[in-house]
C-alpha cells in the first residue's frame, strides 16, 4: 500500500468539509464521502441547482465538482504554513448525460511537483457509468 500523500496523514471528511463553508461547493451541496492514501471522493446532486436548460447536468457544475476535488486535494498535500495553491487550468470531457440523482467524483494525482500539481478527476453516475473526465492543474505558490 502506498504511503499517504497528504501533509496531515490523518485527513478527515470534517477537515475537507470545513473548506467548503460559504463557497460554491456548499451552494451545490457537494459532500465529501471518502479519502484514501492518494484520493478523495465527493458527491453532488443532479437537480435544479446543477441542471442546464434541457434538464441535464450542466458541464459547468461538473467542472465545479472537479475543481473542488483537485484544489482541495492540493491544499492537503502542501504545507499550509508555507504555501498556497491556485487552479490555473481545467479541462473536462463530458461523456454521458445525467438528469437526476447523485454523481460521484474521485480525484487522484497525476503529478505532484514542487511548483505544480496535476489531478485526474473522474465523475460517475449512480450506475457507476463514466459521466465526465477532467484534468486540473494547480500552481503551488509561496505564501507572501
Amino acid at each position: 500500500m502506498m504511503d499517504a500523500i497528504w501533509f496531515n496523514k490523518e485527513l478527515s471528511i470534517a477537515e475537507l468539509t470545513a473548506l467548503c463553508d460559504q463557497t460554491i461547493a456548499e451552494v451545490l451541496d457537494l459532500k465529501f464521502i471518502e479519502t484514501g492514501s492518494n484520493y478523495i471522493k465527493a458527491t453532488m446532486p443532479v437537480d435544479h441547482r446543477t441542471h442546464q436548460p434541457y434538464g441535464l447536468l450542466h458541464g459547468g457544475a461538473s467542472c465545479v465538482l472537479a475543481e473542488t476535488l483537485g484544489s482541495i486535494a492540493s491544499a492537503h498535500v502542501i504545507d499550509p504554513e508555507k504555501f498556497i495553491c491556485v487552479g490555473i487550468e481545467i479541462n473536462a470531457n463530458h461523456i454521458r448525460s445525467v438528469r437526476s440523482g447523485l454523481v460521484t467524483g474521485i480525484t487522484t494525482p497525476i503529478h505532484i511537483g514542487a511548483s505544480t500539481h496535476v489531478w485526474d478527476i473522474k465523475i460517475y453516475d449512480e450506475r457507476e457509468k463514466l459521466v465526465c473526465v477532467s484534468r486540473l492543474t494547480v500552481a503551488i505558490l509561496k505564501k507572501p
